[in-house]
């Protein structure tokens, strides 16, 4: 192999290894500032009824333990994608179908935190809701500005 591929396949592989890095903390790092801000508007500033609070309490527990599970998937995802990169040197069947499964996990974990936040809005009554949706929208619009 010439030197010239034997370095392009060295900056592919690394690449490759360091967005699989950068993903992996997008999905596991600590909570966000708009997590933390939504927290805070529900418990702090919605008024929330005894009967609410443990509602929501409940649904936090579960999607908390869910995505506990989704972040250790994406975790061991990250590990296969490093051996795929390790052992093809390219961008090649393995290094493909990792990434795919990578993608697959970070869906499945946004897709279940919308079912989460859809969960929590349904327990509050229709000026909580509208203050709930606010503080959604300025969360996912917060870095587009």
């Amino acid at each position: 192999m010439s030197s010239r591929r034997l370095l392009l396949v060295g900056l592919i592989a690394f690449a490759a290894a360091v967005a699989g890095v950068f993903v992996g903390r997008l999905v596991s790092d600590a909570p966000k500032a708009s997590e933390t801000e939504l927290h805070a508007l529900l418990h702090d500033q919605l008024d929330l009824t005894p009967a609410q609070d443990a509602k929501i309490d409940r649904i936090e527990a579960d999607f908390a333990r869910r995505r506990r599970a989704l972040e250790l998937e994406m975790r061991a995802s990250n590990v296969r994608l490093a051996e795929a990169i390790k052992a093809e040197h390219g961008y090649g069947p393995r290094v493909t179908e990792a990434i795919d499964h990578t993608h697959e996990v970070m869906g499945t974990l946004q897709k279940e935190t919308l079912v989460h936040l859809f969960a929590m809005r349904a327990v509050l009554d229709r000026g909580q809701a509208k203050m709930f949706d606010e503080s959604v929208v300025k969360a996912l619009t917060a870095d587009a500005r």
